[in-house]
């Protein structure tokens, strides 16, 4: 029995050591300090670019030459926009001085709120007037070297044009009491309806600009004694608001001006109204009150 055990131990003994060579090894750990030392840096790999191949000097494509038809239409632009601006520069040295007579006109009118004689405050925006003409017919000279481009540069003297109209407009109630027509306003401007003509919309602009002076010469010529003058006043802006809300006006600039044209109506019927209650104003004659 003992040599038989024997047997059978050293049998278990060299199994055991065949199964040992036959199972995997376990893998070493490669720590961080360690792979330093055998994998090579990330910066090296992707900075160090292959070099490139030298292109033959055959390969290059051709210079590209450009289109003729393309210059010779760029060139025509440029020459359309070199024109337009030297027009454009010439039209507004007109305008310059159309804003500065139109100034001097206005810094005239507005002694009317002074205790001065009417005829004197008419005489000075009446000789302005006159240059103002003057200047709207070189104006005209200008744009017709440009046929059929009004609109184009209209925009160069709109608000020009809109103070022009609003002096008008007041200097034609001081003297006439009633408002100034669109047919007038061109006639003393010199304007025609076919090449150079006063846009609509510049004159309702001027008006409503008109409206604005009124509130103000009601206040003085109360102060002044003249206890009559907001009746009139009031009588003539109900009748122009009244007539500019038969216009279907945009929500544009216009409708803005037109929009505060209300405002002085209605301090013009305050200072009516307080001289109404006061018993200042003069008495109204039957065709009047008729």
């Amino acid at each position: 029995m003992r040599p038989a055990a024997a047997a059978a131990t050293a049998a278990a003994l060299r199994l055991r050591a065949a199964a040992a060579t036959l199972s995997p090894q376990p893998a070493a750990v490669i720590t961080p300090r360690r792979a330093a030392f055998f994998l090579p840096p990330l910066r090296r790999l992707y900075s160090a670019a292959p070099p490139r191949a030298s292109a033959a000097p055959d390969s290059q494509p051709p210079p590209r030459l450009p289109s003729p038809v393309m210059d010779a239409q760029f060139e025509s632009f440029r020459a359309q926009l070199d024109e337009s601006s030297t027009l454009r520069d010439r039209i507004r040295a007109v305008v310059s001085e159309i804003e500065s007579a139109s100034r001097v006109a206005t810094a005239a009118l507005l002694l009317v709120h002074q205790p001065v004689p009417l005829e004197d405050v008419l005489g000075k925006a009446k000789a302005q007037v006159e240059v103002i003409k003057g200047l709207y017919a070189q104006l005209a000279e200008v744009l017709k070297e440009c046929p059929g481009q009004y609109y184009r540069y209209h925009g160069d003297w709109r608000s020009e044009t809109q103070a022009v109209v609003s002096m008008l407009a007041f200097t034609h109630w001081l003297e006439t009491g009633g408002l100034l027509m669109h047919a007038e306003a061109q006639e003393k401007l010199g304007l025609s309806s076919d090449e150079f003509c006063l846009d609509v919309e510049d004159y309702l602009t001027g008006l409503c600009f008109m409206s604005n002076e009124f509130p103000r010469f009601v206040v003085n010529r109360v102060t002044a004694g003249d206890y009559d003058c907001p009746r009139k006043v009031l009588s003539f802006l109900t009748d122009l608001h009244a007539s500019f809300r038969m216009l279907n006006l945009r929500n544009d600039f216009l409708r803005k001006k037109f929009d505060g044209m209300k405002y002085d109506l209605r301090r013009v019927e305050e200072v009516f109204y307080d001289v109404k209650i006061r018993g200042l104003a003069p008495a109204e004659s039957k065709q009047e009150a008729a």
